[in-house]
């Protein structure tokens, strides 16, 4: 055990224990959806409403056709200049709105596995458009990376987070949203990188410790 102390191995072994925490919360080890699972969600899904201003069929489709893997969805919004606050009814800027919405919703994307992957304020006009419709004036642009299909239809039907669907509508005064596959990265997963800053951690905690005892 003294030898283990003095050489800093130690450190490697608590870089590998924390990695496997990290990959057990940030990787989807349940595998695709079942179907019993499928029917559930959806019936949740029209139960709470979520019917009205969501294509249940295209929802069904996604869900149906799941591989088990992460995606990224992309979410194009244009907020509202003012609105009444959903609770005071205090007129209140969309900004201030929709940041109401996202503080409660990226805690619960953070509690399932997912984070954002970019989100970025348009700068300009379409650029490059033919046979769509005008642009209504888009201002901001999200990717969303969900663990799984089921991570997302469980924050979806959380009753907990339900009440904050309230700032999202009274913040956007249009918005659509689909998921996407990567296809191509110039960037590292944190599935990656996480691993590869523990890895550099515990090579300089066992230089320190070897420093140390020398």
């Amino acid at each position: 055990m003294s030898l283990l102390n003095a050489s800093g191995f130690w450190t490697w072994g608590i870089a590998l224990f924390l990695t496997l925490i990290f990959l057990g919360w940030y990787r989807n080890w349940r595998g695709p959806l079942k179907p019993a699972e499928i029917e559930r969600y959806l019936a949740r899904l029209q139960e709470d409403g979520g019917g009205e201003r969501n294509d249940i069929s295209a929802v069904r489709k996604f869900l149906e056709e799941d591989d088990g893997r992460e995606f990224v969805m992309l979410n194009l919004v244009k907020t509202v200049r003012e609105a009444p606050d959903p609770r005071t009814g205090v007129p209140t800027s969309g900004a201030v709105l929709l940041n109401r919405y996202t503080s409660v919703f990226m805690r619960a994307l953070l509690a399932r596995g997912g984070h954002p992957a970019m989100a970025a304020r348009k700068v300009g006009g379409y650029i490059d458009a033919w046979h769509t419709h005008p642009d209504p004036g888009w201002n901001i642009i999200g990717f969303m990376r969900y663990r799984s299909r089921r991570d997302m239809m469980e924050l979806v039907i959380d009753p907990r987070f339900l009440p904050a669907h309230d700032f999202k509508f009274a913040a956007m005064a249009e918005t659509f949203s689909f998921p996407t596959q990567p296809v191509i990265r110039t960037y590292l997963s944190p599935a990656v990188w996480v691993p590869l800053i523990l890895a550099l951690a515990a090579a300089l905690g066992q230089i320190a410790v070897l420093l140390s005892a020398a």
